[in-house]
């Protein structure tokens, strides 16, 4: 770990000298991939400082403490030893965490999806109340909310909706929320009172901007229609919207989010380009893809990351044993305290796969 720590701090040194290079300044393309390099490694650097600090300071305490003849020095030595290597062992956890792999899409922006599940109108209707929560924990993050596709129903669900997430940082909060979420309450249209449990499902992809993607012309169905609101009532009187079918992946894109069909045509295959990426990626990494099939699921009720019980006013994450029990301030988008915990056992996880290795 250690002459890791140093090859870091050295490379850290030598960005930091590049980022004062008027040659490098001048390059604004590649001045803005060093300092994001630079940004990334310099809490590891600054940690390796600290640890270094300490390691000379518990050195030089214990060589006093050979030769030291007064008791209350010695007393104080031992304190400052002792002291200093408890500082030491949590410094020693917290650089594991920062030598930890860093997924290379946490800053990018993100790609939504939604879909109703199992349970019909109540499932549309409780997709509707997902993306709600997703778009009022976006506007307190202060990240932009992009509407690609939506298709509603006349009781106000939501069927299914694409929708971009735009802001710094915003894959690494949001991936833990790919998934099914199960609802369990009493729906609106239910006269007897009875529970019933429904099911959407949340899938979560980071847009990929620079990457090389070949899209080729024949492999892409390009299909124009009318932007139409809930049951089908038109909001645009021009074949705006535009749908693409991939036909080698039957993967499919739908943006009716601007008036212009250019517009839309341009972020379609904007989402396109992350789509294939992604899936690309699956077909190298079968582990990678194993696991996407078993967060996503199938929409069936037994296939849950998440429970909203509507009664106990609870909420419940299944796969780290998380409890809350403020189920209306949650879905008012106030679900940091669930992503840090998801987090930080995500990073539980990872250090544990190290030790093993």
């Amino acid at each position: 770990m250690l002459d890791k720590l140093k090859t870091i701090k050295e490379k850290y040194d030598q960005l930091s000298a590049s980022l004062v290079d008027p040659n490098i300044i001048a390059d604004m393309k590649e001045y803005t991939k060093l300092a994001k390099e630079y940004s990334t490694l310099e809490p590891i650097a600054h940690a390796y400082v600290r640890y270094e600090k300490l390691v000379n300071d518990i050195q030089s305490a214990e060589e006093l403490l050979k030769s030291e003849k007064d008791v209350e020095m010695v007393e104080l030595l031992e304190e400052e030893i002792k002291d200093n290597k408890q500082a030491l062992s949590a410094l020693e956890d917290e650089i594991k965490i920062l030598l930890l792999p860093k997924d290379a899409n946490d800053d990018n922006n993100v790609i939504m999806e939604i879909r109703s599940g199992a349970g019909g109108e109540e499932s549309s209707l409780f997709c509707s109340v997902l993306f709600r929560m997703y778009s009022m924990y976006a506007e307190k993050m202060h990240w932009k909310v992009e509407v690609l596709d939506m298709n509603e129903t006349e009781l106000n669900g939501i069927k299914e909706v694409s929708f971009m997430v735009k802001g710094l940082g915003a894959f690494s909060k949001l991936k833990y929320e790919s998934g099914v979420h199960r609802v369990q309450r009493v729906p609106e249209t239910e006269s007897q009172g009875r529970i019933h449990t429904s099911t959407s499902t949340v899938a979560v992809l980071p847009e990929h901007e620079d990457v090389d993607v070949e899209i080729n012309d024949k492999d892409v169905k390009i299909d124009t229609y009318r932007s139409s609101g809930a049951g089908g009532q038109h909001v645009n009187t021009t074949d705006s919207a535009i749908r693409l079918t991939h036909l080698p992946t039957g993967i499919v894109v739908c943006c009716q989010d601007e008036r212009s069909q250019t517009k839309n045509k341009e972020k379609a295959f904007r989402v396109l380009k992350s789509k294939l990426y992604d899936y690309y990626q699956m077909q190298k990494d079968s582990e990678y893809a194993a696991n996407r099939k078993s967060q996503v699921g199938t929409g069936d009720r037994s296939e849950r990351i998440r429970t909203y019980n509507y009664p106990q006013g609870r909420l419940t994450d299944h796969r780290i044993n998380y409890t809350e029990y403020n189920l209306q301030s949650f879905l008012d988008g106030n679900i940091d305290n669930l992503v840090e915990n998801l987090r930080m056992a995500d990073q539980r996880a990872k250090l544990e796969q190290m030790d093993i290795e």
